[in-house]
């Protein structure tokens, strides 16, 4: 890692550490984003997560929320170290004048209303105040960050809405805390992401989107979240990079320590023209784009739901170091369903070794398994399975050294099977350093209660046959880049 030249990590950890912050245009308007934001901060500071001082900024209020409020940031007696601003655009220089005579250390720019409608130059103007006394920017037009450990949240986007009809409900759910960083050019999609991955029950451990990247960058953040210990995954969207190069060296060295799953849109030259009016994104050819993420190890999804798919599958599971895979059902039409997808991603489904199509017919003949079970790849045992037999089959196709990892599929819907079997293969994976990824179809209250489960023991699940097979071929691919780098030992020390 010598060889890769540090950025100012030290001001980067303000976003999510900050000692102070002032949100600039909060208001006691409830249907503003500026009482939203201040809000958020103001009830996590009475949780006691959020341990700094917060002051609101508004010239036209005395107090919000209890607060004192402030008419400009430089009557703030205390220093200030974040500034969350939430005015028109037209306002946002002179705010930044007064961040620099505050000696402010970072700035979040909500506000919209800059490059990306041709507002180039009032954008530069922002970045060079800003540049001249060392503040770093996140924005404009964009989210920001949600760190759920130290209370930082500045999505102006309440928890809840009160309906036509009187009742609350939620409207954008926090995530609970967890191993995958959301870092997103796009704050609408961001907020579907957090909406998507609360209600799958996954947790993350920081958010940041940073809309049209005027100063900091998706390789800035990457390169912090290098050496985030809370971070085992990053899930990176973004419409174009900046600065290739910089980024070509600084996601290769993140991808040997932890995966990064891309999901780059506009692709199309209509999408690449509507990333240009929504972020001021610059076009650039997608196979470009191909060919640095594989460079760089980057596992690239086709659509959303390969990229959350794939990022809970690396953040549950050890890196698949070959491409053979066992695949383990109850119905034989999703076990071929299984290979074919295997087999259209690359992977491949070979015959068990001698040695195991020995055993497996051995437990055929001491009618542990049925008779009738196929056991050759994929092993099919028939809606006459119980969950032993779930047990000793995955633990036989583990032992197998030309196994590289294992798709199991288990339909819930059998007679005989009483879902003892869950706890049993998640304590059977725990042996082996190779990685299981389960499947379960249907919506019903059984479906979704075998995939939870499996889900909580580290094994993740998904409702599809095809859905576990790409999964599946994110973990093959991320080992086949560390195999390639020769890092597979040294990330399998630290993975374990």
């Amino acid at each position: 890692m010598e060889h890769v030249r540090l950025m100012e990590n030290d001001n980067l950890d303000t976003f999510f550490n900050p000692k102070s912050v002032a949100i600039i245009g909060a208001t006691k308007n409830p249907d503003k984003a500026g009482q939203v934001i201040f809000k958020n901060f103001a009830n996590n500071k009475k949780r006691g997560i959020f341990k700094g001082k917060i002051y609101p900024v508004n010239p036209r209020e005395v107090t919000i929320l209890g607060f004192k409020c402030y008419s400009r940031i430089t009557e703030i007696p205390e220093e200030l170290e974040l500034v969350v601003i939430v005015v028109p655009a037209r306002v946002v220089p002179q705010i930044m004048e007064d961040a620099v005579a505050k000696r402010v250390k970072t700035a979040i720019i909500i506000t919209a209303g800059f490059r990306e409608i041709g507002e180039k130059d009032l954008e530069k103007q922002v970045v060079s105040i800003a540049k001249k006394a060392g503040i770093r920017i996140l924005g404009p037009n964009c989210l920001g960050v949600y760190y759920s450990k130290t209370g930082v949240d500045t999505l102006f986007l309440p928890e809840t809405k009160v309906l036509t009809t009187g009742d609350e409900i939620i409207a954008t759910p926090r995530p609970m805390f967890g191993e995958i960083a959301i870092v997103t050019q796009s704050g609408a999609f961001g907020i579907a992401a957090l909406d998507y991955l609360a209600g799958r029950q996954i947790g993350i451990s920081k958010f940041v989107s940073f809309g049209n990247k005027s100063d900091v960058t998706e390789t800035e953040v990457i390169h912090y979240l290098l050496s985030d210990k809370e971070t085992k995954v990053i899930l990176l969207y973004v419409e174009d990079i900046k600065h290739g190069r910089r980024f070509l060296e600084i996601a290769k060295a993140v991808t040997l320590k932890k995966p990064i799953v891309a999901l780059k849109s506009g692709k199309s030259i209509a999408g690449a023209r509507a990333a240009a009016s929504h972020t001021g994104a610059i076009a650039g050819s997608d196979k470009v784009y191909d060919t640095v993420f594989k460079q760089t190890g980057v596992f690239r999804a086709k659509d959303m739901e390969e990229f959350f798919d794939a990022g809970k599958a690396l953040s549950m599971q050890p890196p698949a170091l070959g491409k053979n895979i066992g695949i383990l059902t109850d119905a034989g039409g999703p076990g071929i369903m299984a290979v074919d997808e295997c087999e259209s991603k690359g992977l491949v489904v070979n015959h068990f070794s001698d040695e195991t199509l020995n055993k497996f017919q051995e437990l055929k003949n001491q009618k542990v398994l049925p008779k009738f079970a196929a056991t050759s790849n994929p092993v099919d045992l028939t809606g006459s399975v119980t969950d032993e037999m779930y047990e000793v089959a995955v633990d036989l196709m583990f032992q197998d050294p030309e196994i590289h990892g294992i798709i199991l599929l288990g339909l819930h819907h059998l007679p005989a099977l009483k879902e003892k079997y869950i706890d049993g293969v998640a304590r059977i994976s725990g042996r082996y350093k190779k990685p299981i990824v389960m499947c379960d179809i249907g919506e019903t209250e059984m479906a979704l209660y075998t995939r939870f489960r499996f889900d909580k023991l580290g094994i993740p699940a998904y409702p599809s046959p095809e859905d576990a097979a790409r999964a599946m071929n994110a973990l093959v691919q991320y080992g086949q880049f560390l195999i390639k780098n020769s890092y597979e030992k040294e990330y399998l020390s630290n993975f374990f």
